[in-house]
Formats: structure tokens, sequence, C-alpha cells
């Protein structure tokens, strides 16, 4: 499938950009994924640790650590990502070990129905404007018995950032995630009736706002739909800074809040 096909099948939130901006990020994405390794590795810790003789669809791969991870316990594994660069960087990492590299929207997956035994992903379905379009695809694409097991940001999340630049001007700066109660009637209209849902919150802590924001950039997540384009000034950075400290801990950390959502989905 070409890129232009691609990104003419694109439709809602500007998924050109947003595979743009991971892209750019390959090559510095490990260095910032501390929080993302986390979460996945609480989504795969609900897997098997023996995989072997099922094929497995990373969808949202990345640069292909937890495609390396669940290879290592057996599984062929296929690759699906937005970003043609974040592809480049899974093979770079897996090589052989994974079977396939596609790119996707995981709105429009390029696979033929029931063909996988369980479908994986992990801080990817936040990007989609309806979960219940990528919920219904990867049903779709999994076998009756197999497994979809996902991970997605909920509302809440990165809250003090968003409360620090709401004090500086009127522009979004960052995205909005949907509720609990939004993923429940997604998986409801995908049919996804026998599921599990964990809700952890999680704390990362830094020393300081631009940190936060520099691993935010340095993951390709810094695209936010509809914020006002041009370069932030170091003064506006350094407002951010000022504001954020409100939040500080007694030790003078600064927290960054994540609203978690892991499902499992038997079907």
């Amino acid at each position: 499938m070409s890129q232009e096909a691609v990104v003419h099948n694109y439709v809602g939130q500007d998924k050109n950009a947003i595979a743009e901006a991971f892209g750019k990020a390959a090559t510095t994405y490990d260095k910032h994924a501390e929080f993302q390794r986390d979460v996945g590795h609480r989504l795969l810790d609900k897997l098997p640790t023996d995989l072997s003789g099922l094929k497995v669809l990373d969808l949202g791969c990345g640069t292909g650590y937890f495609s390396e991870q669940i290879a290592k316990r057996g599984a062929e594994v296929v690759c699906a990502d937005l970003s043609v660069g974040m592809l480049k960087a899974a093979e770079q990492r897996c090589g052989a070990s994974v079977s396939l590299y596609q790119q996707a929207d995981a709105e429009q997956l390029p696979f033929e129905d029931g063909c996988f035994d369980v479908v994986f992903s992990s801080l990817a379905l936040q990007w989609c404007d309806d979960l219940s379009s990528p919920l219904k695809e990867m049903k779709r694409v999994t076998a009756v018995g197999g497994r979809v097991i996902f991970s997605t940001l909920l509302d809440g999340s990165l809250f003090e950032l968003e409360k620090s630049w709401s004090k500086i001007d009127a522009h979004q700066h960052v995205n909005h995630f949907i509720t609990i109660n939004q993923v429940k009637i997604a998986l409801a209209q995908s049919s996804c009736t026998a599921h599990q849902l964990d809700l952890p919150t999680i704390t990362v802590w830094y020393d300081t706002a631009f940190e936060l924001m520099r691993d935010l950039k340095g993951i390709g997540a810094n695209h936010v739909s509809g914020r006002s384009q041009g370069l932030t000034s170091r003064r506006m950075l350094q407002l951010v800074e000022r504001e954020y400290r409100e939040f500080k801990n007694h030790q003078g950390f600064l927290p960054a809040t994540y609203q978690v959502c892991l499902g499992v989905i038997q079907l």
C-alpha cells in the first residue's frame, strides 16, 4: 500500500501529521519512553509467557520493543504502525524475528478476518477519533477464541501540564483523552462483551516541566490536534515551568500523572 493511498484514506484527526511526528521521533523514542515501557510491560503481563504457535499483531508497534519481547515468547509477530519511520526502527531492532512490517491505520486494518490469535496494542489507540472503530477492526482480525489486549490513556492524564498551560494562554497544548465511560461505550458499540479493565494511575516524576515536555517530543507525542502552530518561545516555557512548580512534592520533584486503561477482550 502506498503512502499516498494510506494518507488519502485517513479521516478525522490529522493522522498524516501524527505519523510525521512519530516518524521524526523514531531515533529518539527509546531514550524518552520509560512510561511507555512501564505500561507495555503491565499489558504484556496479561499474556502467557509461552506464545509458541500463536500469531500476534503488535498494533502501533513503535520501535518494536514489545514486538521483540513477544517474539521471545515464541510467537509469530506482525508489526504494524501508522509511521513508516517507526516501522524502520522496529525492523532494525527485530529483523527476521518479525514476519511482516506493515504500515497500517488502526481504524482500517489491511489484514484478513480472523488471521491473528492475539492483537496487542499499547498506547496507540488514543490517536484514533472513535475508540469503537479500532476495537471493531482488532476484533475482526482476531480468531474466535483469541484475545485483544490494549492500553490507552484516559481523561485526567497530564492534568498538571494542561492546568499550567491554561494559565499562560488559551491554546490547547495537551491532547484530550476519553473517559472510562466512553471506553465502556466503545466496547459495547464494538460488541466486545467479554472484557476486563484495569485502571492504574501512574505518576512519573521529573526535576523540571521542561524534561516532561522533552520526553513528549522525544516519543513523538507532541502533536496536539487544534493547537496553534508556531514555535513556543523560551519565555513561554519559563512561564509554564513557574506554574508547574505548584505541583512539586516535598522533595521538589514534579509529577506527571497518567490515568491508564488496560483492557483484555476475550473473543
